[in-house]
């Protein structure tokens, strides 16, 4: 016991009903007084949360003859709290306990200390996270053509939308430029004007810039670029801006006023090149598509979002080389979040068939809002042929019993025969809504059976 309580930094001696008779500290805790501790018993000075682990412990003692180490935090009569972890023996002539503290305060603020080092590095792992995310959209979305290649082996490391568009190798399903030898995408002509400006820059930093041609269309650019070090090795930031005529200012205008218009227009508009590959997008045709930005449209097939994939471009593209203008094709378009959209597509080839202009009109509230109407007309209709057979009053009763009949039925389509479902829709409680479906004798799953049932029907019928 002696030896223990040399290492010990507080030391209780205890009558078997846990009051305290003497109390030692070591000398790091000497600035503390306990003297008012004796006599107390030791559960009443070790503050409401100690109090009960002291009360365990010392009902250990007296059962085991040893406690298991509990850590409280021990008010001293100076006001301060130490965290310290006790353990309680009983003395071997059952005459009292001992209480051996060690004081874990030093314990205590490493481990804040570590968890708020863990704090800051996660967050700095979400900044990271997050700078690294912004630097995606921002790399994504830029109009500019922008690539990184590989200092070592000339090697594309990423490439932009714009810089796909830009070498005009876009294939359905592989428009990924990483990997491939930057030198082999430019004009053979220009690959050692390409290579002195490279060289220059790996030994000064910077170059002037140079004209490039690249793709299949050997389309002019003016190239400039950067050196970066990432991690393991060294690599060219490249940045093309596209070289063009300086068309009349006639032209400008009218060209800015007709791509102001096409954007502004609410129906999806798109144009696509002989292979269906989208060149230009509107603001209404991104909605349909559910993307953010022109560059992460542009250089895609549109059959990745119409209808079948593939199928329906190809159907669109059959009718279009045969007649030259399409209209009333109908289609759905599933936008990148999963939805999907009943739409209407006219459609015209262009004079030099380079391009291809289509234009989509969501028509899915229309046909809903037909269907309903028609159906409702429908239901509607034995009621005018009891006019000046029957009172008003049995008149406008009939019919909202009508009206109620079709709306119950097509809440409960809706909601695939859901009861609750279908009193939230209808704004009923579901008492109000049972009473409802006795009267009128509606069975739910009838109700949603017999409408699968006519819609396999309408189907076999469309077959036939």
């Amino acid at each position: 016991m002696a030896s223990k309580s040399v290492h010990a930094d507080i030391t209780l001696l205890l009558d078997m009903e846990g009051v305290i008779r003497e109390a030692t500290l070591s000398p790091t805790m000497a600035a503390e007084s306990v003297d008012g501790w004796l006599g107390r018993r030791w559960s009443d000075i070790a503050g409401a949360e100690g109090g009960d682990k002291v009360r365990r412990m010392v009902e250990d003692a007296r059962r085991s003859g040893i406690s298991a180490f509990r850590q409280i935090n021990q008010p001293f009569p100076s006001g301060v709290e130490i965290p310290i972890e006790f353990t309680t023996m009983l003395l071997g002539d059952r005459t009292g306990m001992i209480a051996v503290g060690k004081n874990m305060q030093a314990v205590t603020e490493l481990h804040s200390r570590l968890i708020a080092a863990q704090q800051a590095m996660e967050r700095d792992y979400w900044r990271l996270r997050e700078l690294e995310t912004r630097y995606r959209l921002v790399f994504d979305a830029a109009a500019d053509a922008v690539m990184i290649v590989s200092a070592g082996d000339m090697r594309i490391v990423e490439a932009n939308r714009a810089a796909v568009n830009a070498i005009s190798r876009v294939e359905r399903g592989n428009d990924d430029l990483a990997g491939r030898d930057f030198l082999a995408e430019v004009a053979a002509a220009d690959r050692d004007a390409v290579r002195d400006m490279l060289a220059q820059v790996r030994q000064r930093g910077t170059a002037l810039s140079v004209l490039v041609h690249l793709g299949r269309y050997d389309r002019a650019w003016m190239l400039r670029g950067s050196l970066m070090s990432s991690e393991r090795r060294q690599v060219f930031l490249l940045h093309f801006t596209p070289v063009t005529t300086t068309p009349a200012i006639d032209d400008v205008d009218d060209d800015a006023v007709l791509r102001g218009l096409i954007d502004r227009i609410p129906d999806g508009f798109v144009a696509l090149d002989s292979e269906g590959v989208v060149r230009h997008a509107n603001q209404a045709f991104l909605d349909l598509v559910q993307i953010g930005s022109k560059p992460a449209a542009v250089g895609r097939s549109l059959g990745v979002w119409m209808g079948r994939p593939g199928a329906d471009l190809s159907s669109l593209l059959t009718l279009l080389r045969r007649y030259k203008t399409v209209r009333l094709f109908q289609t759905t378009i599933r936008g990148e979040l999963g939805t999907e959209t009943e739409v209407e597509v006219s459609a015209v080839d262009g004079e030099d068939d380079q391009y291809i202009g289509v234009l989509m009109r969501n028509v899915a509230r229309r046909l809903d809002a037909a269907d309903d109407h028609d159906a409702l007309r429908q239901a509607l209709g034995p009621i005018s042929k009891q006019l000046g057979r029957s009172s008003l009053r049995k008149l406008v009763k009939n019919a909202v019993s009508i009206v109620e009949q079709h709306y119950v039925k097509e809440a409960l389509l809706r909601s695939k025969g859901n009861r609750t479902a279908t009193a939230e829709l209808l704004g009923l409680s579901r008492q109000s809504l049972y009473a409802k479906l006795n009267c009128y004798g509606f069975d739910d799953k009838g109700v949603v059976a017999s409408a699968a049932d006519g819609a396999e029907g309408a189907s076999d019928d469309a077959e036939d």
